[in-house]
């Protein structure tokens, strides 16, 4: 079994949503660990494969699962920079992962703690532990800067049609 941190764990997601800002997706990673290893990895990418589902989260989840040859990732962690949606936080439990580190918080579409604590809801057949803020700081700032970049580069544009 691996001893690596959470903050070790949220290093490798990090570089992940580098990888999705590069090619000018909204930058999230994650990762799913399971026994001290990486079992499945992703990075947003809905935009290059033309498909709204391929979150970050979904995406390692789907690799997990693939991996262990079974779409219940018991005793699995998710590690992820950005606090999951909606549709991410209900893959999680129907993956039956243990725990979910996140991050940044989510303001606008946040599903565990910013908004709808999808989590903590009595209907769900399946309790998730949140861990939230590892690494909230640097989370934080690839999110900022990616959309800061975008907005002058939209300014840019524009100032260039005029």
């Amino acid at each position: 079994m691996g001893s690596h941190s959470p903050e070790y764990w949220m290093e490798q997601a990090l570089v992940l949503a580098s990888a999705s800002a590069e090619r000018n997706e909204v930058p999230v990673g994650a990762v799913v660990v399971l026994e001290g290893k990486i079992i499945g990895s992703g990075s947003n990418s809905p935009i290059c494969s033309n498909d709204p589902t391929a979150h970050a989260e979904i995406q390692a989840l789907r690799q997990a699962a693939q991996k262990l040859q079974n779409y219940r990732l018991v005793d699995a962690d998710l590690y992820v920079t950005l606090e999951p949606c909606a549709m991410c936080a209900g893959a999680i439990i129907h993956s039956r992962i243990k725990k979910v580190y996140f991050g940044a918080h989510e303001a606008k579409s946040g599903a565990l703690e910013s908004n709808l604590q999808l989590f903590d809801q009595d209907c769900m057949n399946h309790k998730v532990q949140v861990c939230a803020g590892i690494k909230a700081q640097q989370c934080g700032a690839i999110i900022s800067e990616f959309f800061a970049r975008r907005r002058k580069e939209k300014k840019a544009l524009k100032k260039k049609a005029l």
